[in-house]
């Protein structure tokens, strides 16, 4: 079942990704997401692959970014191609930084957080507010135009931002020497030829950012699909630092019955006694994201731990 038309049908070939951080294993949300786009590539006759966003290492957890890809085997979710990993990107992230530098797109900055604040406005004009210290290295931010950046979004409809008054010049690359998540994930996004990105609502407010790179890298945008995020009870999005991760050790058939219950018409379930090849073959015929068109929030099913 299939509502939602793939670049697939216009004769262009769907590369779609799934891009989690090494920050502990999947929890509900996470691996609802990973469901989703392996399903909507598989849907558009396309290619779906990996990439492992462990560029910010203070925040990562030894030995995640190798156990979330055995969860994804685990449930039978196989890319097309080996993942990606960013840390291995160092090089293509610096000939960005570089391009941008030479169009004069960037600029350095030494601002403290109270040097932001002093400034009573978001953005710079391009333009650092302290004075420059030579004995320490600066962030780069990109030269935000004065513009409003408007995309339509498939299941969220059309989205508009004008990145002067809702972000300002944003960081590229940290004073510490990482890489930001903008940069890395354009480019990226770019060299893995992904068609369309399938993430969660709460990243939607970095599309405009990343479309405004895009364009400043005359790199491709790609279509956007922003599902729900997974709530608990409280209304709260699932987090890995909170501890609502899945155990891995359960059933693969278990762990995707009740990921599909989400991507599922009212009053249709997962067969029982399905293993783990036909539960996916049942989501390719049956899931259409359609369904979840303007919906921000989706309730957890509470599943045992």
């Amino acid at each position: 079942m299939l509502a939602i038309p793939c670049l697939a049908f216009l004769r262009m070939p769907y590369r779609g990704r799934f891009a989690p951080s090494p920050t502990g294993i999947l929890h509900a949300g996470s691996l609802l997401t990973a469901l989703a786009s392996w399903v909507r590539a598989r849907q558009c006759h396309g290619q779906w692959l990996l990439r492992v966003e462990d560029v910010d290492p203070p925040r990562e957890i030894a030995g995640s970014a190798q156990a979330i890809l055995a969860q994804l085997q685990h449930l039978g979710l196989a890319a097309d191609a080996p993942p990606l990993f960013q840390s291995a990107r160092h090089d293509a992230y610096t000939c960005a930084l570089d391009t941008l530098k030479r169009r004069h797109l960037v600029f350095p900055c030494w601002c403290s957080r109270n040097d932001l604040a002093s400034t009573g406005s978001r953005h710079l004009d391009g333009h650092c507010a302290a004075s420059p210290d030579r004995s320490r290295a600066p962030a780069w931010r990109l030269r935000v135009p004065d513009e409003t950046i408007v995309f339509d979004d498939i299941l969220q409809g059309r989205q508009c931002q004008n990145l002067r008054d809702a972000i300002g010049d944003f960081v590229l690359y940290r004073a510490d020497g990482l890489w930001a998540y903008q940069l890395a994930c354009v480019v990226d996004d770019a060299a893995q030829g992904i068609t369309e990105v399938v993430r969660g609502v709460d990243l939607i407010d970095s599309t405009p950012r990343q479309i405004c790179l895009q364009r400043a890298l005359d790199l491709p945008t790609p279509a956007y699909l922003h599902l729900p995020v997974v709530t608990d009870a409280a209304g709260h999005k699932l987090s890995k630092s909170r501890g609502d991760a899945l155990a891995s050790r359960q059933p693969a058939e278990s762990i995707l019955r009740r990921t599909l219950q989400y991507l599922l018409p009212a009053g249709v379930s997962p067969p029982a006694d399905a293993d783990v090849h036909a539960l996916l073959d049942f989501a390719v015929a049956r899931v259409n994201l359609q369904m979840l068109a303007g919906r921000h929030t989706l309730p957890e099913t509470r599943p045992d731990r």
